[in-house]
């Protein structure tokens, strides 16, 4: 991972079905910095993230990435995890998993990502058989497997028990100590110390 990230956005606009949805929106952050993006339903949180991951159109403003890799866009140096988990049910979780690393590129461990997560044990388990606890855990193995320097992550934690988010925030925190940047849209507090908040909307 680079030794020095900087995402910056500058007044960022944002239009979905010919309506502003947010406009103005400006932040930066540096390697080992997170951001907290809350507001209210439709304010924009989830389309802010799919902006910086390349799957929604800028319509005004500027997003860059300095210090990474300058052949790659800010998507191809992020992960995205959105609300759906994007497995195929009829392979297993490690076959899930081995395929999303090779389709990414990935050159990690993708057993130990399942350790990582607790999901080790049931690899052969069919992604059809699994709880939505289990899938979130099993998408958030992507994450470990396949290592980019900036995750993206929306409601990280729905479906997710106590213990599981602990696992989530211990993941998080791991990311961030090896200089990485994290951008999360979420409704509950996320107990990272720093992390910064970017409110979307009118106050509440």
């Amino acid at each position: 991972m680079a030794d020095s990230l900087t995402l910056r956005a500058e007044d960022l606009l944002c239009r979905r079905g010919g309506r502003e949805v947010f406009s103005g929106l400006t932040f930066a952050l540096a390697s080992g910095q997170a951001l907290a993006v809350t507001g209210h339903n439709g304010a924009g949180k989830s389309s802010l993230l799919r902006m910086i991951a390349g799957l929604l159109r800028i319509e005004g403003g500027r997003l860059a990435l300095s210090g990474g890799d300058a052949e790659r866009s800010i998507g191809e140096q992020a992960h995205y995890l959105g609300h759906q988990d994007a497995l195929k049910p009829s392979l297993s979780m490690l076959e899930n998993l081995e395929f999303w690393s090779t389709w990414l590129g990935g050159t990690g461990d993708v057993r130990a990502a399942l350790r990582a997560v607790g999901l080790e044990t049931l690899s052969r388990l069919p992604a059809s058989y699994l709880s939505a606890g289990q899938k979130r855990r099993l998408s958030l193995a992507r994450l470990v497997a396949i290592p980019r320097p900036v995750w993206l992550l929306d409601e990280p934690s729905s479906a997710l028990d106590a213990p599981a988010q602990a696992t989530l925030l211990s993941l998080m925190r791991e990311h961030l100590g090896k200089g990485g940047i994290i951008v999360a849209a979420t409704h509950a507090p996320i107990a990272i110390d720093g992390i910064r908040e970017l409110r979307i909307g009118p106050a509440a």
